[in-house]
């Protein structure tokens, strides 16, 4: 297989925007089954279509799937890191509005900084720094009314945010030397087993029943693993195809997306702290996204020593 030159940058844009729009879709998707079923069942199930629909391709195509004892010591990881992140977030929406949620979460750049700097020796600077404290506050502000009303839940997706920042490091640490589809089957061919013997073994656990399931609920649950799979393969695939500086701020995005999605089924919106604490997040990233891009400008731009 081919990879594609990453030249096409109106493309990526719209991958990535594809992105925006299918992952709180996903994530209202699994808020709107959670009063009916488990969150173990949901990922379980999120996991096996999934497996169900990337390892077609895999046969059919060709694409190769991660083999040696590092590439599979990193996948079986970012499996586990991708399990317990979308186990945290659907758990979490059983209790916040989609949009908090997915605010909260957003603290993950910040988190990604440090973890880069604790275990990848990058340097963060005073301005990164002073941004991630920033936007750190402006999540704070965020969870402090959903705290209140909710209590510990509203730390869920702070938890998120850890999980999916050391997820990240890890792909970053694979992402040149193995094919995303490929990647992506056998990650589900590893969780949904995985998930499975847990719901087996573990039926009493109040995150692992499975109930009866309506037929309407059938629909919805396959529309949450096609959303699933398919939101993670377009921001993979919108990567070849323009530089990460580029899209990162679309990123942003997915937050305006979920509270809009989030009001029209859920009728959610956040109140005046939150939406502050929004606005704050977001203005914090974003800084950080175009001081990276300015550093990288005058990098390029300086004469070679």
């Amino acid at each position: 297989m081919t990879s594609q030159s990453p030249d096409r940058p109106f493309l990526g844009i719209l991958l990535m925007l594809g992105f925006c729009v299918l992952a709180p879709l996903g994530d209202a998707t699994a808020k709107l089954l959670g009063d009916e079923m488990s969150v173990g069942f949901l990922v379980f199930i999120r996991f096996t279509v999934q497996a169900a629909l990337l390892l077609p391709l895999v046969v059919l195509f060709g694409y190769p799937m991660p083999n040696g004892r590092r590439l599979l010591q990193l996948t079986a990881l970012r499996t586990l890191l991708h399990i317990a992140g979308i186990g945290l977030m659907f758990s979490s929406l059983q209790y916040l509005p989609l949009a908090d949620a997915i605010a909260i979460a957003f603290v993950m750049p910040f988190i990604m900084l440090l973890l880069g700097r604790v275990f990848l020796g990058e340097d963060i600077g005073p301005h990164r720094l002073i941004a991630c404290a920033v936007g750190f506050c402006g999540t704070l502000l965020v969870v402090q009314p959903n705290f209140i009303d909710v209590g510990a839940p509203a730390l869920l997706p702070l938890g998120v945010a850890v999980v999916f920042a050391l997820f990240m490091l890890v792909t970053r640490k694979i992402a040149k030397d193995v094919d995303p589809i490929g990647l992506q089957a056998l990650s589900g061919l590893m969780a949904a087993p995985l998930i499975g013997g847990a719901l087996l073994l573990f039926p009493s656990l109040s995150l692992l029943e499975t109930g009866a399931v309506s037929g309407t609920a059938w629909w919805l649950l396959l529309w949450l693993g096609v959303l699933g799979t398919l939101a993670h393969l377009l921001m993979t695939w919108s990567l070849r195809f323009a530089p990460s500086a580029t899209l990162a701020p679309m990123q942003y995005l997915e937050i305006p997306i979920g509270t809009v999605i989030g009001y029209l089924v859920f009728r959610d919106l956040p109140n005046g702290l939150a939406a502050m604490g929004i606005g704050i997040t977001i203005a914090a990233g974003l800084y950080i996204i175009l001081r990276e891009r300015a550093i990288a400008r005058t990098l390029a731009k300086a004469p070679a020593p």
